[in-house]
């Protein structure tokens, strides 16, 4: 039986919430688990990351394999920075209001 820890989506459409789980390798996603090994909620500012690191890193020594994305919230809740914030694209249209309010400005002076 392969265990991973990954994440099982919660939450409603639109609203992801996320809880870290330990599971078998063929269940479903959202399926049934072994064990809740933390949350993770992306919509909040910062982040919120809560992890029981005792339990992570028992499963982790009776080998179970973190999924990369479960991976790189175990480095961020052991490194304690807060978690990285995503740079936000503008759209086409905000772009171009941005390069004519530039050019009004510039004009003004």
């Amino acid at each position: 039986m392969a265990v991973k820890i990954r994440l099982a989506r919660h939450g409603a459409k639109k609203r992801p919430y996320y809880r870290v789980v330990v599971a078998d390798g063929r269940s479903p996603r959202d399926g049934r688990h072994i064990d809740e090994v933390g949350r993770y909620n992306p919509l909040t500012n910062p982040k919120t990351i809560s992890l029981d690191e005792e339990k992570a890193k028992t499963w982790l020594a009776n080998g179970a394999q973190p999924t990369d994305s479960v991976a790189h919230l175990i480095d961020i809740v052991r490194s304690g920075a807060p978690a990285p914030e995503k740079k936000v694209k503008k759209s086409k249209k905000q772009l171009a209001k941005d390069a004519a309010a530039a050019e009004a400005a510039e004009q003004a002076e």
